[in-house]
């Protein structure tokens, strides 16, 4: 796992890696492929013999990889845009691409997502977080 991501606690323990990070020149739009842990207790829960991603473990996730990338915690203000396109089954499609352009204002950060696997989008999310002191 990347050094930036060990100051950072996570929510759920093992869930996911990071497995690469890109940043374009602007410093403002991000790639990270990440690999989601298939064997997780909490897919036993959601749901036996149908594993599927919780939405709100996917906005968990975007939420810190973006205090990774802004170094600080974070509290979700607002969300204006959620949509969950398709289903992620973690056995089949394990790998995923998160698109996050981040920008900071004063104590604000203005994410926008899309989450990929293969060609798939299966996530679009307009979030605002406060900066937590």
């Amino acid at each position: 796992m990347y050094q930036y991501m060990k100051h950072m606690n996570k929510l759920i323990e093992n869930f996911y890696t990071i497995k690469s990070k890109k940043t374009n020149e602007d410093q403002i739009n991000y790639t990270f492929e990440i690999l989601i842990n298939n064997k997780h207790d909490i897919f036993k829960g959601h749901f036996p013999d149908n594993p599927i991603m919780p939405g709100v473990c996917m906005m968990q996730i975007i939420k810190e990889i973006t205090e990774s990338v802004v170094g600080e915690k974070l509290f979700m203000e607002k969300c204006s845009n959620v949509k969950f396109l398709a289903i992620i089954n973690p056995e089949i499609n394990p790998k995923l691409i998160l698109e996050i352009q981040i920008t900071k204002i004063d104590r604000k950060v203005k994410i926008k997502n899309t989450t990929k696997f293969e060609d798939t989008v299966a996530l679009k999310l307009s979030a605002q977080y406060q900066i937590l002191a």
